[in-house]
């Protein structure tokens, strides 16, 4: 079902979209933030910090296990990675969290360290945790939050981050707005995609924690004839997974980040 008409549906009937954790309403043109995979060494570990710390719902279909939040959706692999998530471009993901100080204190309590804490570039006290298989992921308080956890931006770092903005601002259709202090930002219903300079070599995402990063469209096959149209190739033809409910296709961005589309996702 398309997502803008299953929100007018939710909404007529006086139901909360974001209660049931699901992805953004799309654009216009049929795109919203879909998911991040992860390779890991132990499945049922990271399932049970997302649910037990991050408040995650975990779904199922057929062979595939999802882990919810309101914006996104987080997908595990178990193949122990090859590296951890800061060695690559794909540094990080992260969430806003209604209170901080409450978070941190269950994350010391479950017997693991907080990297850093900090006012971000938005003004918002901010920390930095590393899951398991060195997963990074940044959280920032917003206190109007009407849920405990929300996925909120992937942060991108390489020495040609302007010219990767810029790529997925014509890619998928995007404008420049910046977040806070940082100006090489960019929205997709969802999420916030940044952009920063990385003073050392960064390598591509594949087999390392953070595998790849997907959005979610809505006619996978028109909008792979836009990618078509605009000079950009998959690097797998689209492919219908019937088992799990999705069409998939992969592409990788100039600096290696690895990008599943996918449709069906949003009904999850």
């Amino acid at each position: 079902m398309n997502k803008f008409v299953r929100t007018l549906i939710l909404l007529s009937l006086g139901w909360a979209p974001l209660t049931f954790a699901q992805l953004a309403v799309p654009s216009a043109e049929g795109l919203t933030y879909g998911h991040v995979h992860l390779n890991v060494s132990d499945v049922a570990l990271h399932q049970k910090l997302w649910v037990e710390l991050f408040d995650a719902e975990v779904v199922s279909k057929g062979p595939l296990t999802a882990i919810k939040f309101p914006n996104m959706i987080i997908l595990l692999r178990e193949n122990p990675p090859t590296m951890g998530s800061r060695q690559t471009v794909m540094d990080h993901f992260g969430f806003k969290v209604r209170n901080i100080e409450t978070f941190l204190a269950r994350w010391r309590a479950a017997g693991y360290p907080v990297e850093s804490e900090f006012i971000g570039s938005e003004g918002q006290k901010n920390a930095y945790v590393m899951m398991p298989d060195d997963v990074y992921v940044e959280l920032q308080e917003d206190q109007s939050l009407h849920v405990e956890v929300m996925g909120y931006h992937v942060h991108y770092f390489t020495d040609q981050y302007q010219e990767l903005l810029q790529w997925y601002t014509r890619v998928f259709d995007l404008e420049t707005r910046p977040r806070g202090r940082i100006e090489t930002t960019t929205n997709v219903p969802g999420m916030n995609l940044s952009f920063g300079n990385s003073r050392t070599p960064r390598v591509g995402t594949q087999g390392a924690a953070i595998d790849h990063i997907g959005f979610e469209v809505d006619d996978l096959e028109a909008f792979v004839a836009r990618l078509a149209a605009k000079g950009i190739e998959l690097d797998s033809p689209i492919r219908e997974i019937p088992a799990i409910g999705l069409k998939i296709a992969f592409l990788t961005d100039p600096q290696g980040v690895y990008i599943e589309l996918t449709e069906g996702l949003d009904d999850y």
